[in-house]
């Protein structure tokens, strides 16, 4: 970690005593921990996405990255016609807006 943070946590009597039988660093055995469980979360729901991917992601897979490939432009086309889009900017409130022209 290359910077820290002080924060306070309440934990039972009972927990402290076991992470200071197991270890002498007690912030680092807690933030070790806290890191363990924040990447179970991340395969976790990795592994939801997995179980319920989005629609187009299947559509993709019944497909064949094979055939996806070659739908593809050759190698110097675009991907993407800009002059049939409408130019758009963000605004903070607002959201997408038509640019004028």
């Amino acid at each position: 970690m290359a910077t820290t943070a002080r924060v306070t946590v309440t934990l039972p009597r009972e927990l402290i005593a076991s992470i200071d039988r197991l270890e002498r660093n007690r912030s680092r055995f807690i933030a070790e921990a806290v890191e363990h469980e924040l990447v179970r979360r991340r395969r976790d729901g990795l592994l939801v996405s997995l179980e319920n991917p989005h629609p187009e992601a299947g559509d993709l897979a019944e497909t064949g990255m094979a055939d996806w490939a070659a739908s593809l432009p050759a190698e110097g086309e675009s991907l993407v016609d800009v002059s049939a889009g409408k130019a758009v900017r963000w605004v903070e409130g607002r959201g997408w807006v038509e640019e004028s022209a």
